[in-house]
């Protein structure tokens, strides 16, 4: 009699394992997600050879080499990788179905390709010749830019050892599969063994590798969150499919900071880079309009200018709507709760619409006082004098907070041409004196009332 095969049931989502199915997963509490699956098979006994251990060494006695990166041609791109590609890197690209992740990775790619540098290009949904298309459409089709269309992931590293590539992609993640893994591509223990080998392949040969992952309906990189631990950076590539801008973010990297962003247009060619994004997004504001303000807040290093639009209007029936786009839903109902009480406006019987021009999410206090200014502005129906700026938190007491890097904010401001600001008074004392521009310092909620309106 034959001995029975052990049956494993994994998460799709989290990767928790159970010895028998479940309509919803103890571990995260997705409904529908457990699969069956067949664990690798292992000699209970210890019989298999392990592979050689690593003696320790003293952490004084390990040499660094000198830090090199590869510019890839495209600033924003290099800005977000902490300034180049590091050999031996693992990097996994997630984001929206159709946001343009293939796009970007070509064009990188196209960029590598250019000089000495040989790229390999492994595509697990796309034949050669659809990628050739795509490739021409975007004028990326280099010579040393080498495709080819696989998922088995033995296959690819025979290939990687044999063609010897200076950066490799794989398009995507999802698609790979093990021989030695008993389950479907796209499940938990494919993604995670296809990751397993492609990253002791990156630290073993020095070689760079994208990885290009699908997005889940909540915005999570689809399979396990363990793939983005395994990972050296997780990047994503954010927009509106209604919006020609993209965001390309950095939410881990061990090479760099996580706080800078890249700014890209979509255009009929590919991917543009947007090197002054205050420019782009203030550039069709209109003018003397109420509800209308702009402030400053700060991606990484870099301080960007966006344009928050209020409208208030009396709500026709029912209870009054709060439609929040860009902001923070639960920070906007704060900031209009605070104005009710020490203010003194009425807005119970009003609807409140917020918008970021542009499809920019903000998510940082330091705009607070500007959310107060544009839903004061449409309330009272009077526009904000032009060339002002307002920048500071709000507290639930109405007072005016002090925040963090107020001069990068402040030199951005006054090259876009504005020529006073509101800030907080206790961070005026940590800035020079800059000219061309006024520095306003408020303690108060209502002394900004005052100076406004």
């Amino acid at each position: 009699m034959k001995k029975n095969t052990r049956i494993i049931y994994c998460c799709q989502e989290c990767g928790h394992q159970s010895p028998k199915w479940m309509g919803r997963c103890p571990e995260c509490g997705a409904w529908d997600t457990l699969v069956e699956e067949k664990p690798p098979a292992s000699d209970r006994h210890g019989k298999n050879d392990p592979s050689p251990h690593t003696a320790p060494v003293s952490i004084d006695s390990v040499t660094l080499d000198a830090e090199y990166r590869v510019l890839t041609g495209m600033q924003e791109f290099d800005r977000v990788l902490g300034g180049g590609i590091i050999d031996g890197s693992l990097v996994l690209i997630g984001g929206d179905p159709g946001i343009g992740k293939s796009t970007l990775i070509l064009q990188v790619l196209n960029g590598l390709a250019q000089g000495p540098r040989s790229v390999l290009y492994i595509s697990g949904e796309e034949s050669v010749r659809q990628l050739k298309m795509r490739s021409q459409r975007l004028n990326t089709a280099a010579s040393n830019m080498l495709v080819a269309s696989e998922i088995n992931i033995e296959i690819i590293l025979s290939t990687v050892d044999s063609v010897k590539p200076d950066v490799l992609v794989i398009d995507s993640i999802q698609t790979m599969f093990s021989p030695d893994v008993a389950s479907a591509p796209g499940s938990v223990s494919q993604v995670r063994e296809a990751t397993m080998k492609l990253m002791a392949m990156a630290k073993q040969s020095g070689v760079p590798v994208f990885l290009i992952g699908h997005v889940t309906k909540e915005g999570a990189i689809a399979g396990p969150r363990l793939m983005e631990h395994m990972v050296d950076t997780v990047l994503y590539f954010e927009g509106d499919q209604n919006h020609v801008f993209r965001i390309l973010r950095a939410v881990k990297n061990r090479f760099g900071s996580t706080n800078e962003i890249g700014v890209f247009e979509m255009k009929e060619a590919g991917l543009a880079e947007v090197p002054n994004p205050s420019a782009v997004f203030l550039a069709e504001r209109a003018e003397n309009a109420a509800g209308s303000v702009v402030t400053a807040c700060m991606e990484g290093s870099r301080p960007i200018l966006v344009e928050l639009q209020a409208l208030i209007s009396s709500a026709g029936f029912g209870t009054p709507r709060r439609t929040v786009l860009g902001l923070d839903h639960n920070r906007v109902s704060l900031l209009v709760a605070v104005m009710e009480k020490k203010l003194g406006l009425n807005m119970a019987g009003h609807d409140i619409f917020m918008n970021v021009a542009g499809g920019v999410k903000v998510s940082e206090p330091a705009v607070d006082l500007g959310i107060a200014a544009a839903v004061a502005s449409s309330f009272l129906d009077r526009a904000i004098p032009d060339k002002m700026m307002l920048l500071g938190e709000v507290g639930l007491a109405g007072e005016v907070r002090g925040i963090s890097r107020l001069e990068p904010r402040i030199s951005e401001i006054r090259k876009m041409g504005f020529t006073r600001c509101i800030v907080p008074k206790s961070s005026l004392k940590a800035v020079a004196k800059m000219d061309g521009i006024e520095l306003i310092g408020i303690n108060r909620l209502g002394e900004m009332m005052d100076l406004l309106f």
